[in-house]
């Protein structure tokens, strides 16, 4: 397993479908899994300090985990069929729970915890930037500093 980063959550266009993007801690390689707009929202807010008025799904499943006293250890990227990511929910007491990496990663934020991925995912999906192309990820990252979760938000 290698840890991750949270690089941060953009729209990929023209198919206006968002995108979390991943990158490998000791590493070069980035990883790149297409979300939902609720869950790219989520992301935002947590990356963005951002505390809701009132709580939302991922506050409500960390502070209900708190209140009743389960740590969670780590969020895993465990797998990659047929362009489906599947991750784990892996807590302090040994018990581990199917979940899409990006809720996992939603709640990661909230908790402060790692984000690991399976070598074998990072081998199929990773993408590895050469230096010379690291111009263009910091243009993603300067982006990144001027999207608000609101930009994920779907009419409807």
């Amino acid at each position: 397993m290698r840890e991750l980063d949270v690089v941060g959550v953009r729209v990929e266009m023209p198919s206006n479908q968002p995108i979390v993007l991943l990158r490998e801690v000791d590493g070069e390689r980035f990883l790149p899994i297409w979300v939902g707009p609720a869950e790219a929202s989520a992301i935002a807010h947590a990356q963005q300090g951002i505390v809701p008025a009132r709580p939302l799904t991922h506050d409500l499943f960390r502070d209900v985990l708190i209140a009743i006293g389960q740590e969670l250890s780590e969020v895993r990227i465990t797998d990659l069929r047929d362009g489906v990511f599947y991750g784990i929910l892996a807590f302090a007491s040994g018990v581990e729970v199917s979940a899409r990496p990006s809720d996992s990663i939603a709640l990661a934020l909230r908790l402060g915890v790692r984000i690991v991925c399976a070598d074998e995912v990072l081998e199929e999906a990773g993408i590895a930037i050469p230096d010379e192309q690291e111009a263009e990820v910091q243009k993603f990252r300067e982006f990144l500093d001027q999207v608000t979760p609101e930009d994920f938000d779907t009419p409807g």
